[in-house]
């Protein structure tokens, strides 16, 4: 579990799984310009991981620094370190203004770009039924 200590009147700990870091990632990196889809890096993860954390892999280290892995389709024509970099940035300020936990590094993983003719998925096509992504 990530550890977001709280100072307010000792009130006691913050935990936030870390499947809800996964789940801010995918929305955010979801939403950025020229990214395709997610993708999971291997076969056994697409078996294993929920929908909502689909291509999204976040670890922690010794020293409580946490790191995020994203793996992406990029769509054809973009430029693409210019779309890398801008998830790294969305990324970073989504989860620090959602969680206040400050990411170390974010490490996009381009895994294929799509050619043009291939519709894109849906955004809630992305997240299994995406009950979560309904506003009512």
């Amino acid at each position: 579990m990530i550890m977001k200590d709280v100072q307010v009147e000792n009130l006691g700990a913050v935990v936030i799984s870390p499947r809800v870091i996964e789940t801010i990632v995918s929305i955010t990196t979801s939403n950025i310009d020229g990214l395709y889809s997610l993708r999971n890096k291997s076969f056994s993860d697409f078996l294993g991981k929920n929908s909502e954390g689909r291509g999204v892999y976040i670890s922690q280290d010794e020293d409580g620094l946490v790191d995020v892995d994203v793996y992406v389709f990029l769509s054809f024509g973009v430029n693409v370190p210019s779309v890398a970099m801008n998830i790294q940035k969305e990324i970073k300020e989504a989860v620090f203004n959602m969680t206040g936990i400050e990411i170390n590094d974010v490490n996009v993983h381009v895994s294929g770009i799509v050619p043009v003719k291939t519709p894109k998925p849906k955004h809630t096509d992305l997240f299994d039924g995406g009950d979560f992504l309904d506003a009512e």
